[in-house]
């Protein structure tokens, strides 16, 4: 077109008509469309809401319709529950919705994960963009799409949805869907969530959304396709006919409301609950004070190697705009799995306001729609497409605890609230991933629903809830281990046990989390992996004074099988991780510890793999906490009297738990004097404590200080701007280990030349 411009020839309407047509029609690939993954916001209201509005807008007819649409949604996420063969639908890890013609969430299920309510409006208008017209495609009556692809909108790989079409007398009025964890997907490690991906070719499955059902009946050949591209090929035939069927559900539920009220007062109902979330939010946030809170979540590993990951948050609200501010964060890690699709980061940050801020409002699209994210791009909160992201839940949900963190002050300074003031809940998937060969012959690789039992943060005036819920599914379950037993190889030989002095104080503590211990009996081909962060930095931040979680790393016992112990020496065996690593009563077993990014590790009968789930944040200063209540948490085993005593300088009786109350607040006096005593002027400290550059022994990702227009990539001389991206590779461990054994090996053969 330029060439014939320049020429002096400018195009006619039908030239350029079939210039458009040529570039459509040899499009090399639809890959992830950037206009549609950057934007979270509700798309305009077409013709068609215009006139339904016009003609039903009553607020008591919607919010019956409304109600009755909730309804359907929560059924259908209950047979999803009821009849899910993945351990992610069991316990929870689940959501359906209804979406308008446009693709925008209206309202979905109340249970379930609400990260989705973010996500999987982005497949669908990619559908309304790309398949719509396309005659090779189409959108019809009883078609269904699949879709699990991150970069098409999702959180990762492992999670895959089922999207129907609705239409009424030929016309598309809204759509359905249901989203699960499935878990297993074909990835380089079973379970789906694979730590050591390098590239997103390692990552399985990667399904643009695509026609997988016709006249409301799964295709054949493409299901035996998915089936032949995982694992498990009976659990991904199963929960494609249950998400089907609750999708079917759900469609059932709206027919009956067209029949009784009519289209336009279903689309009208989409359209205004979401309108009138989107202005209540801005509302409230006008009521928040106008000001910026900055804050930061460092995460302790690439889940490969050990090093500080910087999460950089700066959270600014002026008027009725709130903004988070993530520049500074680290840089992708462009051959590491823990990178994030932008979108992902903005579903956690929606889940923040959907069940700690404002957990009044329908579940949906619009009540994140009106705040807006900035991040660098090709950051670890907003990586590249060439970058693997399936473990993309270690920055979205250390994004989700900045987010928390900075939300609560300004919930502090609100005359109005609509939930209490909420110290961080623990943000880690604290489970074993798993996956081999059953004790009934079937290859098999998921996860424990452990992870569901994430520790509460305290709020402003009662102790946080032990093993409550994980932050993206607040109504989720921990599941039935007695169950599971029956399809796996291995038991949890501890299981549920709360775990001494794993604690968060302050003058409100944080929940609990428990102890899991696991070993494989009836199988010589399974083995276990870990993924979470934690073990040696706390991966949250107390609140007002109030202290974060302690370090949780694996545990292994090995040379030994401890069904053998059990049978003949059962007095050996202990029930917490610190009784085992300290005494270590097995005669001839290797102890030893390691962070909790561990590989996929095939294990042998009896070896003891033990972790322990987190704690939520501490909320205030902890020398206020009420003595009775520290006393309360040593009977309960919740902590050791020494412990109890060292950090809230309670004094009593270690024997009786009598409290001496004259003698607490005497020596919680001392210890306030103490602090002053060990204070330093501000600008002393900030002499001796900043730093121009981040220490060069510790490989160290992000900006240093409020520089965020520099980002650090693992050394004080490797930087990049934060708005030019720059690849981030990191050196196989293997490679590592090889060049220090190689060192060694010089430097002995040099001691021995000097020698001689």
């Amino acid at each position: 077109m330029d060439m014939l411009t320049t020429k002096g020839k400018t195009p006619s309407a039908e030239e350029m008509e079939l210039i458009r047509k040529f570039l459509d029609d040899t499009t090399l690939f639809l890959g992830p469309d950037p206009e549609i993954m950057q934007n979270h916001d509700l798309m305009p209201r077409s013709a068609q809401e215009d006139a339904a509005i016009a003609k039903v807008s009553d607020s008591h007819v919607v919010a019956k319709i409304r109600d009755r649409i909730q309804a359907g949604c929560d059924e259908g996420y209950e047979m999803v529950e009821q009849m899910g063969a993945a351990p992610g639908a069991k316990w929870g890890d689940v959501i359906t919705g209804v979406y308008s013609a446009s693709g925008d969430l209206a309202i979905a299920s109340a249970g379930g994960v609400l990260i989705f309510s973010a996500l999987v409006h982005h497949p669908i208008k990619f559908i309304i963009k790309n398949w719509l017209n396309d005659p090779t495609v189409g959108v019809k009556e009883g078609d269904g799409f699949i879709h699990n692809d991150s970069r098409y909108g999702n959180v990762h790989n492992t999670d895959q949805s089922m999207i129907l079409p609705i239409f009424h007398e030929g016309e598309l009025i809204c759509w359905v869907a249901s989203t699960v964890h499935e878990g297993e997907n074909g990835a380089i490690e079973p379970g789906g969530m694979p730590s050591m991906a390098e590239s997103p070719s390692d990552e399985g499955l990667k399904m643009s959304p695509f026609k997988v059902v016709e006249n409301y009946q799964i295709k054949r050949d493409l299901l035996t396709f998915l089936q032949n591209s995982v694992r498990e090929p009976k659990l991904q035939y199963e929960d494609m006919k249950v998400k089907l069927f609750a999708c079917l559900r759900i469609k059932q539920r709206l027919e009956e409301t067209l029949k009784s009220d009519g289209p336009d007062a279903l689309v009208s109902t989409l359209r205004l609950t979401m309108e009138n979330v989107r202005a209540e939010v801005k509302r409230r946030v006008s009521q928040w004070p106008d000001m910026t809170v900055r804050t930061y979540i460092i995460q302790d590993s690439t889940l490969r190697e050990n090093c500080v990951v910087k999460i950089n948050c700066k959270l600014t609200k002026t008027g009725d705009r709130l903004i988070f501010d993530f520049r500074g964060s680290s840089p992708e890690f462009t051959n590491r799995a823990t990178n994030t699709i932008v979108a992902g980061l903005k579903g956690m940050l929606a889940q923040v306001f959907l069940c700690y801020v404002w957990p009044d409002l329908p579940r949906g699209q619009a009540a994140f729609a009106p705040i807006e994210v900035i991040t660098d791009p090709h950051s670890i909160v907003n990586c590249s497409y060439d970058a693997p992201n399936s473990q993309s839940l270690m920055s979205i949900f250390t994004g989700f605890t900045a987010g928390q963190h900075a939300v609560a002050k300004f919930l502090y300074s609100c005359p109005e609230k609509f939930t209490k003031v909420h110290a961080p809940t623990f943000n880690m998937i604290n489970t074993f991933i798993w996956g081999g060969v059953s004790q009934h012959g079937e290859t098999l690789g998921n996860l424990c629903a452990d992870l569901n039992g994430m520790g509460a943060g305290a709020t402003a005036n009662r102790d946080g809830e032990h093993a409550l819920a994980p932050i993206f599914a607040t109504m989720a379950d921990i599941g039935e281990q007695e169950l599971n037993e029956e399809e796996v190889p291995f038991l949890q030989l501890v299981s549920k046990k709360m775990t001494r002095d794993a604690i968060a104080p302050g003058k409100y503590r944080g929940g609990q989390g428990y102890t899991m211990m696991v070993a494989t009996k009836d199988s010589e081909q399974w083995g276990f992996m870990t993924t979470a962060q934690g073990a040696k930095i706390p991966p949250l931040q107390g609140l007002f004074g109030g202290y974060a979680c302690g370090t949780y790393p694996l545990s292994k016992v090995q040379g030994v099988d401890v069904y053998d112990v059990l049978m003949d020496e059962p007095e050996k065996f202990r029930h917490s991780i610190e009784e085992i690593m300290n005494e270590q009563p097995f005669e001839g077993a290797r102890y030893t510890t390691h962070h909790m990014g561990m590989g996929f590790e095939i294990s042998k009968r009896g070896d003891l793999f033990m972790i322990s789930q987190g704690a939520g944040a501490g909320y205030g200063d902890l020398l206020e906490r009420d003595p009775e209540g520290v006393v309360r948490d040593i009977e309960e085993g919740l902590i050791s009297p020494d412990v109890a005593a060292r950090l809230y300088k309670v004094v009593f009786d270690h024997t009786t738990l009598a409290i001496d109350f004259d003698a607490t607040e005497a020596a919680r006096a001392a210890e306030r004097k103490a602090r002053i005593a060990r204070s330093t002027p501000y600008a002393d400290f900030v002499k001796k404590w900043n730093r121009t550059t981040p220490p060069e022994h510790i490989q160290y990702f992000g900006c240093w200080g409020d520089d965020v227009g520099t980002l650090y990539m693992g050394a004080p001389d490797i930087t990049r701007r934060g708005d030019e991206p720059r690849p981030n590779y990191m050196l196989n461990p293997k490679d590592v280990r090889i060049a220090e054994l190689e060192a060694r090996l010089v430097a002995a053969g040099a001691a021995l030349d000097e020698r001689q």
